[in-house]
């Protein structure tokens, strides 16, 4: 797991990459924790919030 992510030094497209990895990546754990018991409990809540900041960033370059 990673520190805050930091998100001024990368590009758009970068970005966007992120955002797509990160979703899928918390669509496997929905999925993974259907069928057992989740291991960490806040990688669900991390992966969301990391998709949130991403996905600010995102709008606050495009309202410049």
């Amino acid at each position: 797991m990673s520190k805050k992510l930091t998100l001024i030094n990368h590009s758009v497209e970068e970005i966007n990459n992120l955002v797509a990895g990160k979703r899928e990546e918390l669509r496997t754990l929905r999925f993974s924790v259907a069928g057992s018991k989740n291991r960490n409990v806040k990688l669900a809540r991390t992966l969301r919030k990391d998709i949130a900041r991403s996905l600010t960033e995102l709008t606050v370059r495009n309202s410049k």
